[in-house]
């Protein structure tokens, strides 16, 4: 006889009680399909637990990667201006070398031994300096270019200083020089017996005459006709008070006859300043300055140097 299991349950009230009887097989069936639905509804909900928390999880990654992409497109721009700004400095760099050509070619001044000039430097390929490049695209190929280049633009700038410290130098040498040439009238006046042989006033002989005569009032200033030391000041037999000056570079200036001496022997003077006052004293037939300009104790004609 097959058992049965009987179930008591509220109809409705608490004193309306039913009751029922099942067979055992019905109530196995019963209690595993019960035990089964829970079964499905917790493996369904852990599963949803665990779907949400992936979809939290992958929202927080979506971010993150986000967050990294907007940063390393940030990078690569900044790279990208370093790159250009190396091409900037480069540029200039050339600009200077070029310059610096120009100026040895007015100055004519060579480049020192040793030197070859700007250091030729690549150049970085266009395409790798567009900002619309892919973040992936070239990206360490620039950042060795860009590395060498500062490299190689360090050494061109390091070579251009070496060259303009030259430069420089041979300008100063080259000032210094124009300083101690002769080149302006040692007094206004009148020329009255030129360079080179003429009949002596005196004797009525030729003879050579040495220097340039120019004439004016007694008292006139006389001036340096270049930067010089003063290495005479006294007077002289035949050529009265004279006046000696040492422009350096082999160069000498001679001012005789004057009436009076302003400078002392081993003073400093520059071009323009005043030496003396023109005169008549010793072998003179009238007032003026005798001028002589000598290269290497070689007298040469003093009107190729007068440029005013």
């Amino acid at each position: 006889m097959t058992k049965r299991f009987k179930i008591w349950f509220h109809a409705g009230s608490s004193s309306d009680i039913r009751e029922f009887s099942v067979s055992k097989p019905v109530f196995s069936f019963l209690l595993l399909l019960g035990l089964a639905t829970a079964g499905v509804l917790g493996w369904g909900g852990y599963d949803y637990y665990q779907l949400k928390k992936q979809a939290i999880d992958n929202g927080r990654l979506r971010r993150a990667v986000a967050l990294q992409l907007d940063e390393i497109q940030g990078q690569n721009k900044q790279i990208q201006k370093f790159a250009s700004a190396i091409e900037e400095l480069k540029t200039q760099v050339k600009t200077l070398s070029q310059l610096e050509e120009r100026v040895r070619l007015i100055a004519d001044i060579q480049k020192s031994n040793g030197s070859n000039g700007l250091i030729g430097i690549g150049g970085i390929p266009e395409n790798s300096l567009d900002p619309e490049l892919p973040l992936d695209a070239r990206h360490n190929n620039l950042m060795r270019e860009m590395n060498q280049q500062t490299r190689q633009t360090a050494l061109a700038a390091k070579q251009q200083e070496l060259d303009f410290n030259h430069l420089i130098k041979e300008l100063e040498k080259k000032k210094s020089l124009l300083a101690a040439t002769p080149s302006i009238r040692p007094v206004d006046g009148w020329i009255t017996s030129k360079f080179g042989y003429r009949k002596s006033p005196f004797t009525g002989k030729r003879d050579f005459h040495s220097g340039l005569d120019i004439a004016n009032r007694p008292g006139t200033k006389v001036i340096a006709t270049a930067d010089g030391k003063i290495t005479y000041a006294a007077r002289k037999i035949f050529i009265g008070k004279l006046v000696t000056i040492d422009h350096g570079y082999g160069k000498q200036t001679k001012y005789g006859h004057l009436q009076k001496i302003l400078v002392k022997s081993g003073q400093r003077v520059k071009r323009g300043e005043v030496i003396g006052l023109l005169g008549n004293t010793g072998r003179s037939t009238g007032p003026h300055v005798h001028y002589e300009v000598r290269i290497n104790g070689v007298a040469v004609n003093p009107i190729k140097f007068i440029l005013n």
